[in-house]
């Protein structure tokens, strides 16, 4: 529900102190609320989450919000992006005041070409993503949104966050009245 890669997270840290100048990879501070990627447009930088919580998430076609993951420390964003040479395919908001190391995109690439932990840590990273949407997938059909709901105040209370109703209903997949009705089932 919430995914952090530590490994990831150390390697970049690592790549972060060993620089001379730090002007390949810098950190900076996104606020809550504030969008640090958003959908069809080009990332400017390649980022992996240092410290917070954010919503990765798609606006459909119909103008309604489906978020896709909660991503914590170690998370890499715009990465696939940058790979495949598109522009960006969710948006990624800050639920937490956050802080990511930003790379630079030509150091991000000669790192591609050069790095073989770098790509260990990227294959594993998409590895993992294709697992866990296997599994909420398949998790959704079985189950009654009630269980994801608990999962998801379970997150809320741990992480000490708030993540709204809307936001709830849009990991869900299901409308704002549906979560009502779902929380009313929950209290009983």
């Amino acid at each position: 529900m919430l995914r952090t890669n530590q490994l990831f997270l150390n390697y970049l840290k690592d790549l972060y102190e060993k620089q001379e100048r730090k002007e390949d990879i810098i950190i900076r501070s996104f606020s809550k609320g504030e969008r640090i990627l958003t959908q069809h447009e080009n990332p400017s930088k390649i980022m992996l989450i240092k410290e917070g919580i954010t919503k990765c998430f798609l606006v459909e076609e119909n103008d309604k919000d489906y978020i896709v993951e909660f991503l914590g420390k170690g998370e890499i964003i715009g990465e696939i992006e940058q790979i495949r040479n598109i522009p960006c395919l969710c948006s990624i908001e800050a639920l937490t005041d956050v802080t990511v190391y930003a790379v630079a995109i030509p150091y991000f690439k000669s790192l591609i070409k050069n790095d073989l932990s770098l790509n260990n840590l990227l294959l594993d990273a998409f590895a993992e993503r294709i697992v866990n949407t296997s599994k909420r997938a398949s998790y959704q059909q079985l189950y009654a949104a009630e269980n994801t709901l608990a999962q998801l105040l379970e997150l809320q209370k741990e992480e000490s966050i708030e993540i709204s109703k809307e936001d709830m209903a849009a990991y869900l997949g299901i409308t704002v009245r549906s979560l009502n009705r779902t929380l009313k089932n929950l209290d009983k």
